[in-house]
């Protein structure tokens, strides 16, 4: 039987420096470059969408909010 596919209730935007997450509603799959967007880290940051930016390490705050919101534990909490 299939599974069907449910989106996480965050999406992930490069912003200074790092991949943070964030709730915000977007209009398309990513944020316009250049977006203000509220953080699950607690931040506004501008939104990055650059390729390179996306290859930025994760904020680690952000990761930790993200994985509790798909409730799915962390690496380091298997």
């Amino acid at each position: 039987m299939a599974v069907a596919y449910k989106p996480h209730p965050f999406h992930w935007v490069p912003a200074e420096g790092a991949r943070h997450a964030s709730v915000d509603e977007r209009t398309g799959s990513t944020y316009v470059d250049g977006t203000e967007v509220g953080t699950l880290c607690g931040h506004r940051l501008a939104a990055d969408n650059s390729t390179p930016a996306w290859l930025w390490d994760t904020c680690p705050d952000c990761n930790v909010h993200a994985h509790a919101l798909a409730g799915v534990p962390t690496a380091g909490a298997r």
